[in-house]
């Protein structure tokens, strides 16, 4: 079975890094210096698990999670990829980063922080954006973790209360949710055994995450290559002559095999494959998810950031409607321009309009004239150069693109491509 990459999410302070650090300690995958480290900095108090994954300073003087930490562990029957991805809204940007390439997203909620004396319990922001965000970026199972119900007198009743409020959520939101499960992160309830309680009687955490799929892009799907880097030389062969290149990169979906016609983007130029190389190696074929190198059978103009299809299988457009999850601290508004990288290519681009935001407590539309930190919204973009994107629903890499701000550098937004992208012939 495939290693499952998993993000843990939620609020600050629900307990995801001490969740990491309760699978970690639980899995015996703890290195006996860092047990001996943990206990000497407890003094005799119970170990916080937390600092496992929290090692930046500042995470540790201030009780956050800041910095994406990644982890591995492993039991009989699987191997897992964590990571712990901040809650604070500061860092929403961090999270959005975890997610990229997860195949599963476990939302911690923390059942002491809610108001189980309501007939129906509000959840926090944060969870709901949190669970949005997951759901945007194709992360394909949600776990809702409802953390600490060893703090409460009647668990089983609270439990199902919050759990009554998240299926309502992911019911309006359209979330796949696989589980929602009762965790104690602290005493290690229902973590990685299940838990004896009158009130559950289904799995643990890790029972749950063990029988995940993962994600896989189709093989079936017209080829998508973006080309990441061009070899020359490749054969390091001596005298003059015919000097065949590599072209490598990621297959984003769909397959190869020597003999078969493609199409380079943006020149709209074909060849056919010559050869096709795997880890250095001359293979039959490859598929998606694999970083291939091709061979043609004759020389084009082919550079980093262009792509490599399947004839006639991908349009190219100058504007596109998407989602866009914006992370900068300075709105973005329309009309200002951005630089944008899709696959292995940037180009400069700007937002033509925004349709509107997403009310994460409502789940409706709100019009809105541009888009705070840390909201969603869908907007109309427009690119410099004809770009081959595709719907983020149909291929995760053709349909995404990285929004960044010319003048910080930061990474302002993650823009996900809608359907119905509109095609225009007109230069800025």
């Amino acid at each position: 079975m495939k290693a499952l990459r998993f993000l843990t999410a939620g609020s600050v302070d629900d307990g995801k890094s001490t969740l990491i650090g309760r699978l970690l300690f639980d899995g015996q995958a703890i290195l006996a210096d860092q047990l001996d480290t943990l206990e000497r900095r407890a003094a005799g108090r119970p170990i916080d698990l937390s600092l496992l994954t929290d090692g930046l300073e500042a995470e540790r003087e201030q009780g956050i999670t800041i910095d994406v930490a990644y982890r591995y562990f492993a039991t009989k029957t699987r191997k897992f990829i964590i990571a712990d991805a901040p809650g604070h809204e500061q860092y929403t940007r961090n999270m959005v980063t975890a997610a990229a390439g997860s195949d599963a997203a476990v939302v911690l909620v923390d059942i002491t922080k809610l108001d189980l004396t309501q007939d129906e319990v509000v959840l926090l922001p944060q969870t709901r954006r949190h669970s949005l965000l997951a759901q945007l970026l194709r992360v394909p199972s949600i776990v809702f973790a409802i953390n600490k119900i060893d703090a409460l007198e009647d668990p089983g009743a609270g439990f199902a209360k919050v759990k009554a409020a998240l299926d309502k959520f992911a019911a309006a939101a359209g979330l796949n949710v696989a589980a929602t499960v009762p965790v104690s992160a602290l005493r290690g309830d229902n973590v990685t055994q299940p838990l004896d309680a009158p009130w559950w009687n289904g799995e643990s955490l890790l029972q749950v995450l063990e029988r995940l799929p993962t994600l896989s892009e189709r093989a079936d799907a017209p080829l998508s290559l973006p080309v990441q880097y061009v070899q020359k030389n490749a054969h390091q062969s001596e005298g003059t002559g015919f000097q065949p290149r590599v072209l490598w990169g990621r297959i984003a979906h769909g397959a190869v095999k020597a003999g078969d016609t493609i199409e380079v983007l943006p020149s709209r130029q074909t060849a056919v494959v010559a050869e096709v190389r795997l880890a250095g190696e001359t293979v039959d074929s490859a598929a998606a998810g694999d970083s291939a190198g091709l061979v043609l059978d004759r020389q084009l103009d082919v550079s980093r950031g262009d792509w490599i299809v399947t004839p006639g299988s991908a349009t190219q457009t100058k504007t596109f409607p998407a989602t866009l999850a914006w992370l900068d601290t300075e709105a973005a508004k329309p009309g200002r321009k951005y630089w944008v990288r899709h696959g292995n290519r940037w180009v400069q681009a700007r937002i033509s309009a925004i349709d509107s935001v997403l009310d994460i407590n409502t789940l409706q539309p709100q019009d809105a004239h541009e888009l705070p930190v840390n909201t969603i919204g869908r907007v109309q973009m427009e690119v410099q150069h004809e770009l081959p994107v595709e719907p983020f629903a149909d291929n995760r890499v053709g349909g995404a693109l990285i929004v960044v701000d010319p003048a910080s550098h930061r990474t302002s937004g993650a823009l996900l491509v809608d359907r119905q992208a509109a095609t225009t012939e007109e230069d800025w």
